[in-house]
């Protein structure tokens, strides 16, 4: 059943970031995470990546790990303000914004899903996109689906190293909201899931 399917998939990936959050060295932490979600795009009922092309598949892509996109972010709070962001579908989907996280030159708007138990999702675009990257952005957190880096010393972990492409990236049956332009990053962000291999 596509639900349990479903289900399995979302249990799965909280269980892998628990390990990632667990494990005593964020690149040890990064490599697991890689190599499990390659096995779950090619092999897992709910891979974003169409059925008939999963056993030639070689993805998820990444750039390699780079320690200096390991941030720790202060939240802050910001005035709330209720958002219709984009879908890949052309409609859109209902979030909060509650607070920023700024990490030097970095900030990014932290979002709260509207929907039945919310979750964050902070999604972001930046130098990257539409060319190494997809061009509507990626996402760093996404607690709906169980991708959270956790905090440390009161911080918000926001490691780049973990961006991933969203679900439509790979097939447009999914949709997925976009990252608005309060996420938008002048810089390139040169680590975390990418188009291609090098």
């Amino acid at each position: 059943m596509e639900e349990l399917d479903l289900l399995d998939w979302k249990r799965r990936v909280g269980e892998l970031y628990a390990a990632v959050r667990a494990a005593p060295d964020p690149a040890e932490g990064w490599a697991q995470w890689c190599e499990v979600r390659r096995l779950l795009f090619r092999e897992h009922a709910q891979s974003p990546v169409p059925p008939d092309e999963r056993a030639g598949f070689r993805g998820p892509h990444v750039f390699d790990y780079d320690p200096t996109w390991r941030l720790l972010a202060d939240v802050e709070p910001a005035p709330v303000e209720h958002l219709e962001l984009p879908s890949s579908d052309g409609e859109t989907m209902t979030f909060r914004r509650f607070g920023k996280a700024r990490a030097g030159e970095i900030t990014l708007d932290l979002y709260w899903l509207e929907g039945y138990g919310g979750g964050v999702f902070v999604p972001f675009r930046d130098g990257t996109s539409g060319d190494a990257t997809y061009g509507a952005g990626r996402y760093i957190l996404d607690t709906v689906k169980g991708a959270d880096l956790g905090a440390a010393g009161g911080r918000l972990i926001l490691d780049f190293n973990f961006a991933y492409q969203p679900s439509c990236s790979y097939d447009p049956r999914w949709t997925c909201p976009l990252a608005p332009a309060a996420n938008r990053l002048e810089v390139e962000v040169r680590a975390g899931e990418r188009l291609t291999a090098e």
